[in-house]
């Protein structure tokens, strides 16, 4: 296959994978704009939206736990199809539902859904990635996640004033939908991209490193000669069949070293990555906004810009994470993030609003979108050894969503209690203790194949 056609066909699959991390990113991100008229229609108290907000990050664990042993036994293309059902079936349950029950039910649903594909999608990609573009394509799925938020920023602020701009009368579905309860429409707009989903992932080929750990060995040439060329293809396919006569893992195996070392590491930095308040400042924006004084739909535009800003700052680690390295870009990125939430506390305290309190925001958007953001995934994808990869890689996730899950059920609690500034300095902490690990425990993976770096670790 011609080089211009192996890059056509990996950025192809690349690209469908990816948008499991593009509807993850615009399932979590759209209930900014729904938390405000849902507390309102339903009289949430601080710990009802925090649960409200929480309950999703749930259903993500409920979904981590069973795809990581899922994708190891049917593949991975068949596990990010659930999602994509997953993602179906909750989008139009959430949007028809009226019993305030139901919506919990269908937003655990929903964060299921986002935890199948925050799992499977940077795990298919990392195995079907040539090793030095490995790091740049793994990225591409943070780039879809931030998208994926960005759209349902837009997607908001469009409808919230397109229904406050409204002056006719109806009763139709559409009028109960995108007008009446427009927050309703917020929601369903998710069945686009999830359709789309489920319909790409018919031609997407299934992981060539899964289909030799079960024997199918043709069917992994075939694909990985697609991916690298005649020559490489079979180097890399005869690298993989050596490694895959271990025995299949489980978590036991997790718990002995040098893997338990591994996976601590992995978990570790992942849940530092969370306790920067990333995803407060994602589920919480228009809130927050609303804390400086600001009103409802300007705080839908500024929760806009951050969108922008964070998918456009992700485009760094894209272009430098396979030349500058995991372990800089993480150390710089960290240490300036713990800076940047630490001016936007600041702000807050000393009561300044708008572009300043704004631009701090962005700075922390800056740092994470290069560092913390998706070099977790990228780190995750890559110091495990293939026949247990998915079981750590669900272990991993599963710690981003359980920490998820605490930042956002305490962060209305954190905010009313002891102010916003302080909330900001506590992320700031975290983001220092997460640059201290990793200065300390952090190594060097970029150039390397996947096979490479399981004989080095072993």
């Amino acid at each position: 296959m011609p080089q211009q056609q192996q890059k056509s066909f990996i950025s192809f699959i690349t690209l469908i994978a990816a948008l499991g991390g593009f509807l993850f990113g615009f399932d979590m991100a759209v209930v900014s704009g729904i938390i405000e008229p849902v507390k309102l229609q339903y009289g949430l108290s601080s710990s009802q939206e925090g649960l409200f907000v929480s309950c999703a990050l749930l259903g993500c664990i409920a979904g981590v736990a069973f795809s990581g042993y899922l994708s190891d036994r049917i593949g991975r293309r068949k596990v990010l199809f659930i999602a994509a059902v997953l993602f179906l079936i909750s989008a139009v349950g959430f949007a028809s539902a009226e019993a305030y029950s139901l919506l919990i039910f269908f937003r655990i649903m929903a964060g299921m859904g986002v935890g199948v594909a925050s799992n499977v999608s940077p795990l298919y990609i990392s195995e079907v990635a040539p090793s030095h573009k490995r790091g740049r394509l793994v990225t591409f799925y943070q780039l879809a996640i931030t998208i994926g938020i960005l759209c349902a920023y837009i997607s908001n602020l469009f409808l919230q004033r397109n229904a406050a701009a409204y002056t006719g009368s109806s009763d139709g579905l559409f009028h109960w939908l995108f007008i009446a309860h427009v927050w309703r429409g917020m929601f369903i707009v998710g069945v686009i991209p999830a359709l789309a989903f489920s319909l790409l992932l018919l031609v997407v080929p299934e992981s060539p490193r899964w289909l030799v750990q079960f024997g199918k060995d043709e069917k992994a040439l075939s694909i990985l000669t697609k991916i690298n060329g005649e020559a490489v293809a079979q180097t890399e396919l005869t690298a993989i069949k050596e490694l895959a006569q271990q025995k299949k893992g489980g978590f036991a195996e997790l718990m002995r070293l040098p893997l338990s070392k591994l996976l601590a590491l992995a978990m570790i930095l992942t849940a530092l990555s969370q306790f920067s308040g990333i995803n407060g400042v994602i589920f919480y924006g228009p809130t927050i906004m609303k804390s400086a004084g600001i009103v409802t739909g300007d705080a839908l535009l500024y929760q806009v810009i951050l969108g922008a800003a964070n998918m456009l700052f992700t485009f760094i680690a894209i272009f430098k994470v396979d030349s500058w390295g995991r372990r800089p870009l993480y150390l710089v990125g960290s240490l300036a993030a713990a800076l940047a939430l630490a001016f936007t506390g600041f702000c807050f305290m000393m009561n300044i609003t708008g572009w300043l309190m704004l631009g701090c925001m962005m700075l922390f958007l800056l740092f994470f979108a290069f560092s913390l953001g998706p070099l977790k995934f990228v780190i995750s994808t890559e110091i495990f050894p293939t026949h247990i990869r998915g079981t750590a890689l669900s272990v991993c996730i599963m710690t981003m969503w359980v920490s998820d899950w605490i930042v956002n059920l305490l962060f209305p609690v954190l905010r009313d209690g002891l102010g916003i500034a302080t909330t900001f300095f506590i992320f700031s902490f975290f983001c220092i203790i997460s640059f201290v690990y990793a200065k300390q425990k952090l190594f060097e993976t970029k150039g390397k194949s996947l096979e490479e770096i399981e004989k080095s670790l072993s």
